[in-house]
């Protein structure tokens, strides 16, 4: 239409000023190919009723490749014809001008013409006078022309819908999610802010958050809580980018957290390459452990230092399946209810980066670790420990975590050892199901004040096809049940083919000790056995209690793990054994007096 803008746009490009006189229109302008960002030779053609016939207008549209249909946003009768579209099949864009004169957006307005004409592929707004938005119209142009909305756009777009694809939704749910420090389903100023600066490189400025609130609360509804950006405000401001043209700015957001074009995590953000030698571990370090506790504080909603079902779900909606499986539920600390309490929750963490650094990698990956924290990747987050035989020669460990093989005959109360570490007795083992069984369990302790993670593992009881797994440790427990005449030597035979050369530590202990204790039909007793290879004597142990089983053996096993040398010298010491053999007969005398008043 006349009087719109048409030929101010084209001179304000060209002069980069708003020209004092406006002709009727502007004779072609011919733009190279290097002074454009889509590097390709722009002609620029403009229209005037006053001077030109329809059937010259035609003409025209017959040889573009994009064509800008100019409305003017102050007035309010305007009438769009797009009729053209339904004849010559180019992309459309819609321009509304003089920008500088209202303090409103018409975009509310033209949503409905853009819905019925899926030629129309976007609407941009500027002002010729104040040079706003102006090579950003032509850019969109260009853009349109050599890139029909783009291949990429079209992967995030339904333009026949006006609408997101589904895998897009899915994207952005997620990191959405992850912006949204506080769990609160809003993302506030700062919240905003700092999305802003991890995508961008820079913080919005006050004024530009306050305008792009103000365009989600004209155009939407529930765009806003609390004056916070919703879930349905974030994807609208991400809708309207691509509508505007501005689909690069989408991929900028995805990209930067982790999606390749075919929005997925690419394999190098999820796996990122680490070197862990032999000998070595892996653990997680001092910022990852706040990351993760600031993830447990983000999803624990009613503060009671545990996660229930329903936050632990919520804590994983950003994942695509669910990690944990029941089994977690016995292999860390939980509460009266069976939820995994903090301390369980990192436990978990601790065990997953011991066990499979990888997989410990991936998860992080999904929570927005390095994204979050500007960290080259989520290998940031761990350390892997120096070689164990640097550590035996030096006498000192540097490491958090230690692992303990548990070895012992079937039915000698392996399961009920690793069970009491979590701090629970006989009759609440009970009541676990036996197919949530974990053969891992892990929890800390405290040597010389100092918090360690103590790595319990549970292995088979299969003498002749002991793996290098059950065998790599940092201390061996070998458990047998005292009630059992058979139980002990299944442990002597063990020690004897694999250990009995090797310098990891091992203890011995008696299970079921509130029962009565039998001899052993094995050549030589458990304490003549431990005396012998010079091991601890058999440390008695029980889960029958009405408390929480006791947590002492742990330490030492702890101990022993940090300090194998410490162990072997104290045995090696022959004072050791007297007092320890004083031990055995003063218990012994003590049984047997028992043993006379309870037949008399």
């Amino acid at each position: 239409a006349a009087k719109v803008g048409k030929t101010s746009l084209v001179m304000s490009l060209v002069r980069e000023e708003f020209p004092n006189k406006v002709p009727l229109r502007v004779k072609e302008i011919t733009i190279p190919a290097d002074m454009t960002p889509e590097r390709v030779r722009t002609h620029i053609v403009d229209y005037s009723e006053a001077e030109q016939t329809k059937e010259q207008l035609y003409q025209e549209i017959s040889k573009a490749n994009v064509i800008c249909i100019v409305y003017s946003v102050n007035n309010k009768n305007f009438i769009i014809s797009v009729s053209i579209s339904l004849y010559f099949r180019v992309p459309l864009i819609l321009v509304g001008n003089k920008l500088d004169l209202v303090e409103h957006s018409s975009m509310e307005t033209i949503r409905p013409i853009m819905n019925r004409y899926q030629d129309i592929k976007i609407c941009i707004e500027c002002s010729a006078k104040n040079l706003e938005n102006i090579s950003e119209v032509f850019s969109c142009a260009q853009k349109a022309a050599v890139h029909p909305m783009g291949e990429k756009a079209f992967l995030l777009f339904c333009p026949e819908e006006k609408k997101l694809k589904p895998s897009c939704i899915k994207a952005l749910a997620r990191i959405f999610k992850i912006s949204d420090l506080n769990n609160d389903g809003v993302l506030n100023d700062d919240e905003l802010n700092l999305f802003h600066i991890i995508c961008f490189n820079t913080p919005l400025a006050p004024q530009v958050l306050e305008d792009v609130k103000d365009t989600v609360m004209r155009d939407l509804n529930n765009g806003l809580r609390y004056d916070g950006l919703t879930l349905r405000g974030f994807l609208f401001l991400h809708t309207l980018s691509i509508l505007q043209g501005l689909h690069e700015t989408v991929w900028t957001v995805l990209r930067r957290f982790g999606y390749n074009d075919s929005l997925e995590l690419k394999s190098e953000y999820l796996f990122p390459l680490i070197k862990v030698p032999p000998g070595c571990t892996t653990e997680l370090n001092h910022n990852a452990y706040l990351f993760l506790e600031s993830v447990f504080d983000k999803h624990d909603k009613d503060r009671d230092c545990a996660l229930s079902p329903e936050e632990v779900k919520d804590l994983f909606s950003v994942f695509p399946y669910m990690p944990w499986g029941p089994d977690v539920n016995n292999t860390v600390c939980t509460n009266y209810k069976g939820w995994i309490t903090y301390q369980g929750y990192l436990s978990q963490w601790t065990l997953t980066t011991y066990l499979d650094v990888q997989r410990s990698l991936e998860y992080l990956g999904y929570l927005g670790y390095s994204i979050i924290y500007e960290q080259d990747s989520q290998a940031a987050a761990v350390t892997v420990t120096r070689k164990k035989h640097i550590d035996l020669q030096t006498k000192r460990t540097q490491r958090s975590v230690f692992r303990c093989n548990v070895l012992g005959a079937r039915g000698s109360g392996k399961s009920g050892f690793l069970q009491a570490f979590l701090g629970r007795n006989l009759q609440r083992r009970i009541r676990s199901r036996e197919d949530h069984k974990s053969n891992y369990v892990i929890s800390t302790t405290y040597v010389d004040e100092q918090e360690k993670y103590l790595l319990l593992h549970e292995v088979t009881p299969d003498f002749d096809i002991l793996s290098e797994p059950d065998l790599t440790c940092d201390v061996v427990c070998l458990v047998y049940d005292g009630n059992d005449p058979r139980s002990f030597e299944y442990c002597a035979k063990v020690y004897e083919e694999y250990f009995i050369d090797s310098r990891t530590p091992c203890l011995v202990v008696a299970a079921k000790s509130d029962l009565a204790e039998v001899e052993q039909q094995y050549s030589q007793s458990p304490l003549d056995f431990c005396r012998k290879h010079k091991l601890h004597p058999p440390q008695p142990f029980t889960c029958n209690t009405t408390e929480a089983p006791s947590m002492d053996l742990y330490t030492r096993l702890t101990h022993m793990a940090m300090y194998p040398h410490m162990a072997q010298a104290d045995l090696n010491n022959s004072t050791f054994w007297l007092r320890a053999g004083f031990c055995a007969g003063v218990f012994a005398a003590l049984g047997f007096a028992v043993y006379r008043v309870l037949k008399h």
